[in-house]
């Protein structure tokens, strides 16, 4: 997917999560992320979006601290959610493709990855917005989510800080059914994960299902579509996977 691309969901992605916050209301609670009130939502959300900016419009080179969460409740906290928005998908749209500024995740280039990994983080929080609203939330269209599985597979989950560890090796299988080029084997170990796409020998569980059912529930929002073989395998994706801000 192209830049351009991401930066488009992310427009219409965060449009959504504004107008699901405001009709659920600040103080519902949010079923997808159980500690978490629909104001804990946006705050992060927007706190997050403007983090990402930053290096985006200052050009920060290393790792620089978020603002914090604002104390902000009532009618202001959405005006200051979509204020942050409109700033980092007009910054992302105003950049130029040669910038240079810090990120954390492998990518053709820094404005690529803060597009793509805003994209993402947005589009799991709308989805947690619609989730606290009530009614069934927005699909999410299945090359998109195909690439938030390969993000999170061969990204997140690649990093040293990953908790997803076994005693002795495993090997889980991830397919999307409705998207091309779609399955990952994942070697698990005392190591950090170690992803790669296709399928590459035999595994001890697979988990199976359209695209946006496998991201969402890849991302603990969502039961998995099907499992086969060693139930035990999904099971510690549940208990380790979590992706934490601090």
């Amino acid at each position: 997917m192209e830049t351009a691309e991401f930066v488009e969901i992310l427009d219409r992605e965060g449009r959504a999560l504004a107008v699901a916050a405001e009709a659920a209301g600040l103080g519902a609670k949010v079923p997808t992320c159980p500690e978490w009130q629909v104001r804990d939502l946006v705050r992060h959300t927007g706190m997050v979006h403007r983090w990402a900016a930053a290096f985006v419009t200052e050009g920060y080179t290393t790792w620089h601290p978020d603002g914090g969460l604002p104390d902000l409740d009532g009618a202001g906290l959405p005006t200051w959610f979509r204020e942050g928005h409109r700033h980092l998908v007009d910054s992302l749209r105003s950049a130029p493709p040669g910038l240079a500024c810090w990120s954390f995740l492998p990518a053709p280039s820094p404005l690529a990855f803060w597009a793509r990994r805003q994209a993402h983080e947005t589009t799991v929080h709308r989805f947690d917005a619609q989730s606290a609203r009530g009614g069934t939330p927005d699909t999410v269209a299945p090359g998109f989510a195909a690439d938030g599985i390969d993000e999170l597979l061969r990204a997140f989950h690649a990093r040293p800080r990953s908790r997803l560890r076994s005693d002795r090796p495993r090997v889980l299988r991830v397919r999307a059914t409705d998207a091309e080029d779609a399955v990952w084997t994942v070697r698990l170990s005392p190591e950090p994960p170690a992803a790669v796409r296709g399928e590459d020998g035999d595994a001890d569980c697979e988990i199976a299902g359209p695209a946006a059912q496998v991201y969402l529930s890849l991302w603990n929002r969502l039961p998995f579509p099907e499992v086969t073989g060693d139930r035990a395998i999904a099971d510690l994706w549940r208990e380790r996977s979590a992706v934490t801000w601090s």
